[in-house]
């Protein structure tokens, strides 16, 4: 007989709070003691219609909860995306984000450069909706159903040469659209990059939709990265090149301020970022702190990975 087993930090399903029965009086409370405005969020800005044939898609049981879902007019309300502005309210600036067309690049230490359209790139794989939680390095949190892909199959779909050892990641350039990129003092486009062995471990997932629609601009359409142990900064929004390389990225908040945010930036409770603690979260949308948990919570995926390596600065 088979039998599944569920890692150390899974709840019962039903720890994930159905998303019609989120909004109530006491949730809507919540969002101004938690230091969320309610007059400061703007109307959530509808869901993109790019490939809404392909959702809802079917649910990866694997991937389950400790805590309700955060109700989809928060998470899509509350983001940091700071080509369009350095505030939270970014979503109704974000609009402007022109989805089609989107060419995906894939090139570096690859057998051959690949250009394609996003849509094209998404229908190559199978889609699946995960439960993950979402750390900001800011300290708060959300709980999000992403839908998308494992990272590793577009990995295996760029067909990386053997000197191969980061994947880096690069947004979208282009002034004209996001206002925030006219500003000289950062370093655009934004950058991440993770290792091999982070990008294809099983966790790391393109998000293409959440809350069983296509994902909206705000929250990093067309493709945007989820690795749900590290801090929310190294979650990389509206991609556009995939470049494998030998030489380990330089990434944006790294070059903007590299004494405060890391290339690593896996969460740990007992590393304060310099101007705050890290021992605790709060769930946006709630007055609800929770304590942090080391890898967020996803140690038992993660954990082999930072084996041997006392040197580096792991959770910055």
């Amino acid at each position: 007989m088979y039998v599944i087993k569920k890692p150390g930090w899974a709840m019962p399903e039903r720890s994930a709070t159905p998303e019609h029965l989120v909004v109530n009086r006491r949730h809507a409370m919540g969002l101004a003691a938690g230091g969320v405005a309610l007059a400061a969020l703007p109307k959530p800005a509808a869901a993109s219609d790019f490939l809404a044939e392909l959702y809802p898609a079917p649910r990866n049981e694997r991937f389950v909860l400790d805590r309700p879902l955060t109700d989809e007019s928060v998470a899509t309300s509350y983001n940091n995306f700071y080509e369009f502005g350095s505030h939270k309210q970014i979503a109704r600036a974000a609009q402007r984000l022109q989805l089609e067309p989107w060419e995906v690049v894939i090139d570096g230490l690859v057998e051959r450069e690949i250009r394609l359209d996003a849509a094209d790139l998404i229908r190559r794989f199978d889609l699946e909706e995960r439960l993950y939680r979402l750390r900001c390095v800011e300290a708060w949190a959300m709980a999000v159903p992403w839908t998308g892909f494992p990272l590793k199959d577009l990995v295996a779909f760029a067909k990386p040469l053997g000197g191969a050892k980061y994947l880096r990641m690069e947004t979208f350039l282009d002034p004209s659209m996001a206002p925030g990129q006219r500003q000289f003092w950062y370093p655009w486009p934004y950058v991440e990059g993770l290792t091999m062995a982070e990008a294809t471990n099983e966790l790391s997932f393109i998000a293409t939709g959440m809350y069983g629609r296509p994902i909206p601009r705000q929250n990093g359409a067309p493709l945007r990265l989820a690795v749900p142990w590290k801090y929310g900064f190294k979650s990389i929004k509206s991609i556009r090149r995939f470049t494998f390389t030998a030489e380990r990225p330089l990434s944006f908040w790294e070059e903007l301020q590299g004494s405060e945010y890391g290339f690593w930036a896996n969460v740990n409770p007992e590393v304060p970022h310099p101007r705050w603690s890290q021992a605790e979260e709060r769930m946006i949308g709630t007055d609800e702190m929770i304590p942090t948990q080391l890898f967020n919570g996803y140690g038992e995926f993660v954990a082999h990975l930072y084996e041997g390596m006392a040197d580096e600065r792991l959770f910055m």
